[in-house]
Order: structure tokens, then C-alpha cells, then sequence
């Protein structure tokens, strides 16, 4: 796990691979478009290997560790340099970072259980490696605006980032950040569990929403998009008008000369 204590953190990096997740690339790029760019302005070189797909999670999470095998080191393969593998997203993050060791732990391939620990201990998650690792300082281009922040479950409970996020926010002048109610509550997303057990989903997921609305927020954004796809879909169904946005996209927006998000 990446400690808060600065002192844990490596130096900053020339080179990172960015690893794109399956969210990002087919329903939010311009988050991933954006999370890149953010990298870059602060003068690294982003590497994103072309042949990346899933980070195995949901076979994993549905029991078939054999298939989840074969996915993480078909992508712990395509990431062999020595440098960060940054992450916009906390659950496809902790999945590398924090399962992929015990995916290969049963010690059938002690050479493949030795690349998945030291892969997961390069994996960052965006927003942490943003403020911990590259010290990121944003200039504020955009009119004031109040915004709310949801904490996605395995970014808070399994990558053990709390304050990324929110102190990014902060750091722009004309941004008020609203706490959200109950916000450690899951949304009901949970990738599979909003299939298997909707009506559940559907209750959690309107609980958020309600939380949402009373905070007062014009903008909602999160570092997971599964979360927003979720809560964005119960805002619409429910004519709810708060504006659903990717943090690194959101970030890029207000950063930008002339920016009106």
C-alpha cells in the first residue's frame, strides 16, 4: 500500500505506462485523454502500451481465478520497464496493486509470483500519484462553481486514498468543494453485483443520488467511472440536472485558458 507519508513516495518520475482500464477506453476517453495530458504538462512522458485490455477484476471477482491468470499476466507483460503504472481508476487499481500478487501466490510459477509483486508495488492510483509522486500545483481557469466528490469503495478501502482527490480540488481558486452525505457509501455499482443483485443496486444507488442532490453540488465527479456511470444513469432517469464528470477531465476543464465547465 502507498503511504501518505511523503517520504514513501518515489521520486518523480521522466516515464510512466498508463494503463487505461475498459471504462475509460470505451465510455469516458476524454477522462483518459485527460489524465494523460495532466501527466504531461507536468513535463513526464506518458507510455501507453497498445495492446492493454482488462485488468482481469471481473473474472477474478467472479471466481475465475484461472481466467484472471491469464489476463493480468498477459498485461503485467506489457508493462516491463521499471517505471509507474498509473491508473485513473481506484478498483482497476487495486486489483493490480493489491491482487495480483495473490493471483500468483500458489506457488506454481515462483518467477511469475516474484513479476506480480514487483508490478503491483509500481501501480499508482491517478489522483495520488498526481499530488504524492508529481506534486502537481493547477491554476484555475474556470468560473466558480460548487463541487462535490464521490469516493469510490476500493479506491478508499482497498488503495487507501482519502485526501488525493479532495485536496486536488481545492487547489482551484474559484472551485468550492462540498462534502458529500454518507459519503463512504457505496453507490451500488460493484460491476457484476449491479447485474446479479439490481434491486439492491437500485436502492443504494437512489440513496446516493438523494445525498447528491442534498449537497447542493452543481458538479459531481469521481476517480472511478464505473461509480459515475451508475449514479449518472439514476440522476438522469430521475431528471436530476447535477453535472457527472471524471475528476481528470474535470481537472483539464478548469485548467484550461478560457475554461468554462
Amino acid at each position: 500500500m502507498h503511504s501518505s507519508n511523503p517520504s514513501t513516495y518515489p521520486a518523480k518520475p521522466e516515464q510512466v505506462y498508463f494503463f487505461g482500464t475498459c471504462l475509460v477506453d470505451t465510455i469516458y476517453p476524454e477522462a483518459g485523454l485527460a489524465a494523460v495530458e495532466l501527466m504531461e504538462r507536468e513535463g513526464v512522458q506518458v507510455i501507453y502500451p497498445m495492446a492493454q485490455t482488462c485488468c482481469g477484476q471481473p473474472p477474478f471477482n467472479s471466481g475465475y481465478w484461472e481466467e484472471g491468470r491469464v489476463v493480468a499476466a498477459a498485461q503485467m507483460a506489457l508493462f516491463p520497464k521499471p517505471i509507474p503504472v498509473v491508473v485513473p481508476s481506484g478498483s482497476c487499481a487495486a486489483m493490480m496493486h493489491g491482487h495480483y500478487p495473490h493471483l500468483f501466490q500458489d506457488g506454481r510459477d515462483d518467477e511469475q509470483a516474484a513479476q506480480a509483486r514487483e508490478f503491483a508495488a509500481r501501480v499508482f492510483e491517478w489522483s495520488d500519484f498526481m499530488l504524492n509522486v508529481l506534486a502537481v500545483r493547477l491554476q484555475d481557469q474556470g468560473p466558480p462553481v460548487k463541487v462535490t466528490y464521490h469516493p469510490s469503495c476500493h479506491l478508499l478501502r482497498e488503495m487507501g486514498v482519502r485526501e488525493a482527490p479532495v485536496r486536488l480540488l481545492e487547489q482551484l481558486g474559484q472551485v468550492t468543494y462540498v462534502p458529500l452525505p454518507e459519503a463512504e457509501e457505496c453507490c451500488g455499482f460493484g460491476g457484476t453485483f449491479s447485474v446479479k443483485h439490481s434491486d439492491i443496486s437500485w436502492a443504494m444507488v437512489e440513496d446516493k443520488r438523494r445525498t447528491v442532490a442534498e449537497s447542493g453540488a452543481e458538479v459531481l465527479v469521481s476517480m472511478d467511472c464505473g461509480c459515475l456511470m451508475q449514479i449518472g444513469g439514476a440522476m438522469a432517469k430521475a431528471g436530476q440536472n447535477t453535472r457527472v464528470i471524471p475528476l481528470p477531465q474535470f481537472l483539464r476543464q478548469r485548467t484550461m485558458e478560457g475554461a468554462n465547465p
